[in-house]
This record gives C-alpha cells, sequence and structure tokens, in this order.
C-alpha cells in the first residue's frame, strides 16, 4: 500500500510540473501494476493530458507522457529506443528467451523502470528502453547466458501485427472474463477466480478484479504468469448452445 501510494504521488508531481512548466514529463516504463495505479488516479490528474505508449503499438510495459502539442505548441516525442540484441555466431548461439536477455541486463545494474518490452525474433532480441541507457547498454552487453552477443540500436524493431497472433476458437457459456480465461488457459474455473483473488488479471492495462466482467471486442487481457490473449468476436452459437468466441492470443508462435 505504502509503495502504490508513493507511486500516486510520483503521477501528481509529474503532472503539476508538465501543467505549471508548460513542459512535457515522462514516467519511466511501469508494468501492469503500476499502469493500473496511474490509471486509478486519471481523474485527479486530467487537469493534464497524459498518454501511454511504448515503443510500439500493443506494448504492455509503457511510460506515461503527460502534457500535449495542444497545449504547448510543440510536440515531444517519447524517449524510447530500440535496442537488437544478435548472436554473433548463430550458429553456435544458445536459443535465446525473452529471460535470458533480461536477465543479462538486470546484471549490468540497471533500473528495471528504464527497460519496456523485450521481444523474440529469429533468436534475436529487441529491447525497449529509455533513450538514456541505451549507449550504456550498447557499450556493456556483450554477452547473454554462454552466447557473445552484439547489441546496437535498430529502427527495425519487430511489429506485433494480429495476424502474427495464435488464433483459437473456443466455447463458452458467456463472454464473461472467468469462463473465457479458464478455457484460454486450460484452468478450472476456481483456479481461474483466484486469479483475480491475487489481483494478477488486467483489463486493458486496468487491474480487473471482477472475475464476471463481460469482454468486449478488442479487451487486451493480460493475465500474470499465463501471457496476453485478445478478445475478438463471438461467432455464433453451437448446437448445445454454447458461444463460439475468437481469441488471438501472444506468445504461442
Amino acid at each position: 500500500m505504502e509503495e502504490r501510494e508513493g507511486l500516486k504521488k510520483r503521477f501528481k508531481e509529474l503532472a503539476d510540473k508538465s501543467w505549471q512548466n508548460n513542459v512535457y514529463t515522462f514516467t519511466g516504463f511501469l508494468g501492469l501494476s503500476e499502469l493500473s495505479c496511474f490509471y486509478e488516479m486519471e481523474r485527479e490528474i486530467s487537469f493534464v493530458p497524459a498518454e501511454v505508449f511504448g515503443g510500439y503499438e500493443g506494448a504492455e510495459r509503457v511510460m506515461v507522457r503527460f502534457g500535449s502539442a495542444e497545449d504547448f505548441g510543440y510536440q515531444e516525442e517519447f524517449p524510447v529506443v530500440c535496442l537488437r540484441v544478435s548472436p554473433l555466431m548463430q550458429k553456435f548461439a544458445d536459443d535465446l528467451g525473452h529471460r535470458d536477455i533480461l536477465g543479462a541486463l538486470m546484471n549490468l545494474g540497471i533500473d528495471r523502470s528504464t527497460l519496456g518490452d523485450i521481444m523474440i525474433k529469429d533468436n534475436q532480441g529487441y529491447v525497449f528502453c529509455m533513450r538514456s541507457i541505451a549507449p550504456f547498454i550498447v557499450e556493456n552487453l556483450g554477452k547473454v547466458r554462454h552466447t557473445s552477443v552484439l547489441c546496437e540500436q535498430t529502427q527495425e524493431a519487430p511489429s506485433v501485427r494480429e495476424e502474427d497472433l495464435s488464433e483459437i476458437t473456443i466455447q463458452v457459456s458467456s463472454e464473461r472474463i472467468d469462463g473465457v480465461m479458464s478455457k484460454v488457459y486450460k484452468l478450472s474455473r476456481s483456479d481461474s477466480v483466484e486469479l483475480f483473488r491475487q489481483k494478477k488479471v488486467f483489463v486493458n492495462g486496468r487491474l480487473c478484479e471482477n472475475n464476471s466482467q463481460i469482454l468486449k471486442a478488442q479487451d487486451k487481457v493480460s493475465v500474470r504468469g499465463y501471457g496476453r490473449f485478445l478478445y475478438k468476436e463471438r461467432q455464433g452459437v453451437s448446437k448445445k448452445g454454447k458461444l463460439n468466441v475468437r481469441v488471438l492470443v501472444y506468445g504461442r508462435k
């Protein structure tokens, strides 16, 4: 509780500074719980426009920018860059995963708030980070697990398109979030409900504690420890009266 109050105080300070000095202010990268904390006080600091962005559309870890071009008369981009981490000899490289690259970065003593999402494609890592920390990472990240790597800034970061996600069709009795989660992650209904009690479920970046919430098209659901999925639409009713719904799951391809 104390940590959340401190975080809310920081959001208020950044909003006040932006409003009073006519300058853009930025948070560091926020995880799901931190972003949900921001949304809880969104009305309280609505006197200044705020926008979230993590380097690409659909990012999970994002920064908040306070201020707007309409109010200030100029635009300031988010201080986010993308670094590509490539094995020097792909033939002999380990299979690099998200945790491997994150672990290597943490071993450099980097603050987690300076790092956004980490994406893996073709055994290369793409790290979204704050511009201020990028030169340090480029200079010091030379090895991930047992693999020597080259780290460099890139403009060719992979995007996350809907066609890149894994599409599944499931049958549910309703569009309640707990029922959809149970089918997507093959959980019992009680296990699904427990995740809500543990505050591990987020919808569109906001903490969801209501396991009976009805999902709407394009709702993005994040479940800590399980992953993310995009709820697309219902596609009719089965002969047994069940709803056929379409879901796009991140990270299964």
